[in-house]
């Protein structure tokens, strides 16, 4: 694992109303064997302060992974719909994402990745969104 800087920008529309942010975090970041991995802290300013994150990236899919105050673990795969649990300190639901693409451009010493996708919660549309990832050693 070596130490990086990751940037991360989110963009959310939902009925035709957009919001966009973006975090630069330290973090940790190892690439083997074709799988990336990077891990970093969520703070106060994502709201889900005391969560560790993870992103596993391989040749299909994404695997985005939160252990802490919220939990979850969500798998993004090109063309494919997959449900999982979102647990938060005021109660668990279950959510649904459909990836309709991901770009992936990562190597040993960091990169690109940026996922579009569509989040809901009981077939209903919570939001479609953007992830545009870079990761680069600090």
């Amino acid at each position: 694992m070596k130490d990086v800087l990751i940037a991360i920008k989110g963009m959310q529309e939902l009925d035709g109303t957009s919001a966009g942010d973006e975090l630069v975090t330290p973090g940790l970041y190892t690439h083997n064997n074709g799988i990336t991995k990077f891990t970093y802290m969520e703070s106060e300013l994502t709201g889900m302060e005391g969560t560790k994150t993870t992103f596993e990236i391989q040749k299909s899919f994404v695997t985005l992974t939160r252990i802490g105050t919220v939990n979850s673990q969500m798998v993004f795969e090109t063309g494919r719909k997959h449900f999982f649990m979102y647990d938060t300190p005021f109660g668990a639901m279950t959510m649904g994402v459909s990836t309709s693409s991901i770009s992936s451009k990562m190597d040993e010493h960091g990169g690109d990745l940026e996922i579009r996708c569509m989040i809901d919660m009981e077939n209903s549309l919570v939001s479609r969104n953007v992830f545009k990832i870079n990761v680069r050693e600090a």
